[in-house]
């Protein structure tokens, strides 16, 4: 059975549909990651997953449950981490566990030996007596991930949790991550960090305008859409553009174009002719990454919402 099951989701905004027909299962003890541009449903689809906002249409199970009739279960058995800081200021780090364990109903005894093995595992048990104010950034993130965990939830929900974090910070947040997992906790990842979904995830799902239009590894992924190598060329002469996309038509071979660069994805095998190479100039050329994908798949150019 799986954690996460989510059949025919749709939510609406008045006219604009932010999450159009999601089917998604997640299993239990992986790290599923959610991938996607500014408006593309993830947020939307996390809200009705931690019941914080209505399903519109179709239906959601988590741990089993349905999260229209039983959503105090359902957030009883869940951790979430925000990508925004809404630690309390009015009170020091440990306090801010410990006051957060009574909305599940844990002996304060319980809650304070919870909250410092928490603070213990993301290595702030020297900040217990802190301010919040007296915090870095990076820690701020390390207290939010400590605070999701004091109930030891099924299913922990991560919304870019690194996001303006300097690279040590970063690595530790992740190593730490990864031991939560290697210990049977189910991660959901939000990210646009292409590193960190790679890093971490077992499996994504990258979304584009409310829909899920891939979902495998990160290597799978790397590997289906990517190609063998990525060339990013311009056109000696503009008039004979036509004439190159018709080349590159013929030797079955997929681009992009972008103002004036064009991104050719060449497949195993895949060789450039001498003639074609010669209405050319190359500006790179590089594997695959899984940041490729994502732009290849949900397009290079700027989407305003």
């Amino acid at each position: 059975m799986s954690v996460i099951q989510i059949r025919g989701v749709v939510k609406r905004f008045g006219p604009i549909t932010a999450v159009d027909g999601v089917d998604l299962d997640v299993g239990y003890g992986e790290c599923f990651g959610l991938l996607g541009p500014n408006g593309a449903g993830k947020t939307s689809l996390v809200r009705m997953i931690t019941g914080v906002s209505p399903i519109g249409e179709g239906s959601i199970r988590v741990d089993g449950k349905d999260v229209t009739q039983e959503p105090r279960q359902i957030k009883s058995s869940l951790g979430v981490v925000p990508q925004e800081d809404n630690l309390d200021p009015d009170l020091n780090v440990l306090e801010n566990l410990v006051t957060f364990a009574r909305y599940f109903d844990i002996p304060r005894a319980e809650a304070k030996r919870r909250a410092m093995a928490n603070l213990q595992l993301f290595e702030l048990q020297d900040r217990q007596r802190a301010k919040i104010e007296e915090l870095s950034g990076g820690m701020k993130r390390r207290l939010l991930i400590a605070r999701a965990l004091t109930n030891q939830p099924k299913l922990l929900i991560l919304d870019e949790p690194t996001v303006g974090l300097d690279p040590q910070t970063k690595h530790l947040v992740w190593r730490k991550l990864r031991s939560l997992k290697a210990q049977g906790a189910t991660l959901l990842l939000c990210t646009q960090n292409m590193d960190e979904a790679s890093f971490l995830c077992d499996r994504l799902a990258v979304m584009n305008e409310g829909r899920i239009i891939a979902l495998d590894s990160p290597q799978e992924l790397i590997k289906k859409y990517g190609g063998s190598q990525i060339m990013e060329v311009r056109l000696r002469s503009d008039e004979r553009r036509d004439l190159v996309l018709l080349k590159l038509s013929e030797q079955s071979l997929q681009w992009q174009e972008i103002e004036d660069t064009l991104y050719i994805f060449q497949g195993d095998g895949q060789v450039l002719d001498q003639d074609l190479l010669g209405e050319l100039v190359i500006m790179n050329q590089h594997a695959p990454t899984l940041e490729d994908v994502f732009l290849k798949l949900t397009g290079r150019s700027l989407k305003e919402q």
